[in-house]
């Protein structure tokens, strides 16, 4: 088992904190991992995004270059890195700031409106943990424990008022319903 992912968005959104988040559950649960983080000229609001490798084995490339998964938080991260999606692979759009779909029939497209997800239940700062919830279904190389644990694990001391959100705003995005995922026209 091999998954290769790419997420992307704007600084803020917490793209790093997801695959931080995603690296760590994976090392919890005894996979070989990598994490390369990527950031724009800026933080905060600036392009941000990281490749994540999750593997049963050695990984040869630390980059995932053609990923299985790409989680597009924004509609510049779509456009960036939606083709580079291997054929049979998954995009997760947040549809609440997205509003034009990838144009591919070879990938499958689950919409989530995540900011208006996590505002809804009372976690608006935790837009990548809604995103995170909904993209475990799909996922092999970690479940649910692994990537709570690893939460509970990176949310840092000075943090600490943010755990209980974060959790809350993952089971959110499990218990999200964006309707069956639709293949691209």
């Amino acid at each position: 088992m091999i998954e290769k992912l790419r997420l992307a968005g704007f600084g803020g959104q917490g793209i790093m904190f997801m695959g931080k988040v995603l690296a760590h559950a994976g090392m919890l649960g005894n996979k070989h991992v990598t994490w390369i983080p990527s950031y724009g000229p800026e933080m905060r609001g600036g392009t941000a995004n990281c490749s994540v490798i999750i593997s049963d084995s050695e990984i040869g490339e630390p980059v995932a270059s053609r990923p299985d998964f790409l989680v597009a938080m924004n509609e510049p991260s779509l456009r960036k890195f939606s083709a580079a999606v291997r054929p049979g692979g998954v995009i997760f759009v947040n549809t609440s700031l997205i509003a034009d779909l990838p144009l591919r029939d070879d990938v499958t497209v689950v919409n989530v409106a995540v900011n208006d997800l996590a505002r809804s239940a009372g976690v608006p700062g935790a837009i990548n943990m809604v995103m995170l919830g909904a993209m475990l279904p799909y996922l092999k190389g970690v479940d649910r424990h692994l990537i709570e644990e690893a939460i509970r694990e990176n949310v840092p001391a000075t943090r600490q008022h943010m755990l209980e959100g974060n959790l809350k705003a993952l089971t959110m995005g499990l218990g999200a319903t964006p309707g069956q995922p639709v293949t691209a026209q």
